[in-house]
């Protein structure tokens, strides 16, 4: 009876130290998502907010540098007035920031 007790305190022995084995891992794998995760969904987040209230009138700057005001808000597009004459549509994805700057 001795016997078969120390042998299945071993059998649980080893599956504990299988479980340690990965816990640096985990903890790693929870570093990861608290420092490199988490932010980027929360800026990915504020963006999606932005583009949502954006309007007729906002100035706007696309990732590829233009610099324009919204004139017409359209399903997945925006009409920007980028000079007198010229406007452009814009895929709402493209858009980057507001432009604050007078």
């Amino acid at each position: 009876m001795d016997n078969f007790l120390f042998i299945l305190a071993q059998a649980e022995g080893a599956r504990s130290s299988g479980w340690m084995q990965f816990m640096p891992f985990i903890l790693l794998m929870v570093g990861f998502w608290f420092l490199l995760i988490q932010p980027q969904r929360k800026k990915q987040k504020e963006h999606q907010k932005m583009l949502s209230e954006l309007t007729t009138g906002d100035k706007i700057v696309t990732s590829g540098g233009v610099c324009g005001v919204i004139t017409h808000v359209k399903k997945d597009r925006y009409q920007v007035k980028v000079d007198d004459n010229t406007r452009i549509d814009v895929l709402k994805g493209s858009v980057q920031s507001r432009d604050t700057a007078e």
